[in-house]
């Protein structure tokens, strides 16, 4: 570009000004007409110097106005470009030139070694121009240049530069505090909510690891929630890890679930201290799922609260562990299908014993015992609590306390099934003082109480007062001290029946039926067989034959039984002679047909949910 401003390829490796003198390989051109933006640009001193580019760097124009009032503008700007990465450490600002018209600014800065291209002016037509200085914006004109490392430097003005770049980036960061810091700090906030804990009497030893609130304030709202639900500050030291759970993420979700399931408010305070695990469960990932498990065992949608009151540690078995193995072992052996359901609602606890420790001993032992795999599945259908005696702890020591009060070993199996909670008993003290108290009324054995034992089972468990008022009777009837102790030792049902019912079979005997006392002693077992039902139509057809029979022979058979025995001519002697009656296992293996329903109670409000 020549000295008039006219742009020719021949003057393109050619300077306006003199070499001589200049410092600085940037020279600036500054023509009479100051007007011309164009006369205020730089040109490199000789295309000769131009080395690969190091970073993009440009100078700068604003638009402004024909005042001065923006230079704290291009400081401030200087400055954010710095913030943002720009390397500004070498740059120093030797002049600038205020263009009246159309107000450009021009920069022109001092860099360590640089050598620019024929410089481009980016700008808008006037017409842009004038919206811009409406809008209040600048207009920015970007020279591309190239820096190159520069051997000579002045050491002053590269020291002041570094110095003043160092204090702008500091000041252009946020200082975070560093890692130890932020240690000492939630180590403190630690301390804190422990000394908040041991002040309530909570000991927090087993808190060490676990995340808890930051503040005391928070870990307060929890204990407090926690007391709401009943819970005391020895449930939580019973299990301080409740303390970890949050109020809103962890706790109330799983207390909406379970008040939606049906479970009650009433019985949370004790489900909570069985299972207190369940206040960090996820209702999706853990609750759920072992609910829809129950569903599928057939447990009636309204027995599942239930189920879960009774035994909330059901939350916490895996669906294809212990729970699944322990039903497939009860319908192997002979549990009916259908009955699942009904017997897991009496007795959840089945779900969570393993079939190898527990299930499979038990079972195994009562068969040593006589009592037939069959029989022992219907025991469990009927009676599936009895899976929870401890076999080593329980049930083996009174097997051994039975045999040692006379009980004869053959006639175990039938006391089991007669009376299967004799097996949970603890029979060592019941035995003895039991024994003492039947010799008192009734002046018996040892020989008699084991007899008693083996017929009525039940006896171990009778309170005393009923026993003495059924001897009474007895006695008031007119039988004499022996003949109630063999009636006793020979039908020890007569010590438990309905007074009531006792009297009314008495009377009949006595006035229509006419016989002596000595047929009662002979049979006390009369008493126990429905007057209305059976003693009476019986009695009206032998009278109406003529037959003479005992009462054993009368009583002691099936109605078909009966039926064919009235169309005897006679009587056979042998029939007469009818033996004890006892207890009958096949009874026990035949085939059940009713179908289970629930043992529970639907009839509770449902404002007692939780």
């Amino acid at each position: 570009m020549d000295e008039t401003g006219v742009r020719s390829h021949l003057n393109a490796n050619r300077s306006t000004t003199s070499d001589k003198g200049v410092a600085s390989p940037v020279q600036t051109v500054a023509g009479k007409d100051s007007t011309n933006p164009l006369k205020a640009v730089t040109l490199p001193k000789s295309e000769k110097e131009e080395t690969p580019m190091a970073d993009p760097l440009s100078s700068l124009i604003f638009a402004t106005t024909a005042s001065d009032d923006r230079r704290e503008g291009l400081l401030l700007t200087i400055a954010s470009l710095s913030g943002a990465g720009f390397h500004l450490q070498n740059m120093k600002i030797i002049n600038y030139n205020r263009i009246i018209n159309p107000s450009f600014l021009l920069i022109n800065h001092e860099l360590p070694s640089n050598t620019f291209h024929r410089p481009r002016l980016i700008s808008a037509s006037a017409p842009s121009i004038s919206s811009f200085n409406k809008r209040k914006k600048d207009l920015m004109m970007r020279l591309p240049c190239r820096f190159a490392p520069r051997a000579a430097l002045s050491s002053s003005v590269k020291t002041d530069t570094s110095s003043k770049s160092r204090k702008e980036k500091s000041s252009s960061f946020y200082t975070h505090p560093s890692l130890l810091e932020m240690k000492n700090e939630r180590a403190a906030n630690r301390e804190r909510v422990y000394e908040f804990l041991r002040g309530i009497g909570i000991v927090p030893d087993e808190l060490d690891g676990l995340e808890l609130p930051v503040t005391a304030e928070v870990m307060r709202e929890r204990v407090d929630f926690l007391h709401k639900l009943g819970l005391t500050i020895e449930d939580i030291n019973n299990y301080p890890l409740v303390l970890g759970c949050s109020v809103k993420k962890n706790m109330i979700p799983v207390l909406d679930y379970l008040g939606k399931l049906g479970v009650r408010k009433s019985t949370l305070t004790d489900f909570l201290r069985r299972y207190p695990q369940v206040l960090h469960a996820s209702v999706v990932v853990d609750v759920a799922p072992v609910v829809k498990y129950l569903q599928g065992m057939d447990i009636k949608p309204n027995d599942i609260p239930r189920v879960l009151e009774k035994y909330p540690e059901v939350l916490g078995f895996k669906l294809e562990g212990t729970m699944s193995t322990s039903v497939a072992y009860l319908v192997g052996i002979g549990v009916a299908r259908r009955e699942i359901g009904g017997l897991l609602t009496r007795y959840p606890e089945i779900l969570g014993m393993r079939v190898g420790r527990v299930i499979k001993p038990f079972v195994e032992y009562l068969e040593v015992l006589g009592i037939p795999r069959l029989a022992v599945a219907r025991l469990i259908e009927k009676h599936p609590h009895i899976l929870g005696f401890g076999l080593q702890e329980r049930v083996k020591p009174n097997i051994k306390s039975l045999l040692q009060f006379h009980v004869r070993e053959t006639t175990l199996p039938s006391v089991i099934a007669q009376y299967p909670e004799i097996l949970g008993i603890n029979m060592e003290a019941k035995l003895p003082s039991q024994e003492e108290f039947l010799n008192s009324i009734i002046e018996s054995t040892r020989e008699d109480f084991g007899r008693v034992v083996e017929k009525m089972p039940q006896i171990i468990s009778l309170s005393k007062a009923p026993v003495v008022k059924h001897v009474d009777f007895l006695k008031g009837c007119g039988f004499s001290s022996e003949e109630v102790r063999e009636m006793v030792v020979g039908c020890p049902q007569v010590l438990a029946l309905n007074l009531d019912i006792m009297k009314q079979s008495f009377e009949y005997f006595k006035t229509a039926m006419e016989r002596p006392l000595e047929d009662l002693v002979a049979f006390p077992a009369f008493f126990t067989y429905g007057l209305e039902s059976t003693i009476k139509p019986r009695h009206k057809r032998i009278a109406e034959k003529g037959l003479k029979c005992s009462l054993a022979w009368l009583l002691n058979c099936t109605d078909e039984k009966f039926n064919q025995r009235m169309s005897y001519d006679f009587i056979d002697i042998d029939e007469m002679e009818v033996g004890e009656s006892s207890f009958d296992m096949n009874t026990l293996m035949e085939p059940r047909y009713d179908e289970s329903a629930s043992d529970y109670d639907e009839g509770y409000s449902e404002d007692d949910n939780v």
